[in-house]
């Protein structure tokens, strides 16, 4: 539904490296961009999420912002489409979402009742390349043990992923997967990244 005089609403928005937007403009704190209408979800207008973990789901890089969306509002499922969004707070979450799917990979191979060491070595050694005690060629080589198993292996290898945001997202979808509900899950999922974020910013 569509309503020109809403009350602006708190969102999430991921940008590329550098607080780049999918069209190449920089954003910085305060930073306001504006479309004007019609709106179309998907096609035309400027895209935030309610919840950061449907907002990942559109990730073009690990750049998370806290965005004020204003003007005229559509809302869709997982996403809506403003005219106004403002950038109310930023922060390059790389590690954070290294980190993020480390959590749920793990939480995934632990309901999964995963016991090949190799599944856990490749969170482990995600974690060790993180803080710089282990090489990529050493992190690849965990991934690559990790792949030769199909189900629970899936989250670890997606955590195990170079790229922050694919990690967090891959990591995510298979948790879901081996979940007993997966809407309490993705809310789970939410939770905890919000928080991650929020302490991040």
């Amino acid at each position: 539904m569509s309503d020109e005089l809403r009350e602006p609403v708190l969102a999430w928005h991921f940008l590329l490296e550098g607080g780049v937007t999918r069209d190449g403009q920089t954003v910085t704190v305060g930073s306001r961009l504006h479309v004007d209408p019609p709106l179309v979800l998907c096609e035309r207008g400027l895209h935030a999420s309610h919840r950061i973990i449907d907002a990942l789901r559109y990730a073009p890089g690990p750049v998370v912002c806290r965005v004020r969306m204003s003007g005229e509002i559509v809302d869709g499922l997982d996403k809506l489409v403003a005219t106004d969004r403002e950038v109310v707070a930023m922060t390059d979450a790389t590690n954070v979402l290294h980190e993020f799917a480390c959590v749920v990979a793990e939480e995934a191979l632990r309901k999964a009742g995963a016991t090949d060491e190799r599944l856990w070595n490749a969170i482990a050694t995600k974690r060790r390349w993180l803080a710089r005690d282990a090489t990529y060629t050493e992190l690849s080589a965990a991934l690559e043990a990790a792949n030769t198993d199909w189900g629970a292996a899936k989250a670890a290898s997606a955590a195990a992923r170079e790229t922050a945001w694919e990690a967090a997202w891959w990591a995510a979808c298979w948790a879901t997967k081996v979940a007993a509900s997966a809407g309490v899950e993705r809310s789970r999922q939410d939770a905890i990244l919000t928080r991650m974020v929020e302490e991040a910013l």
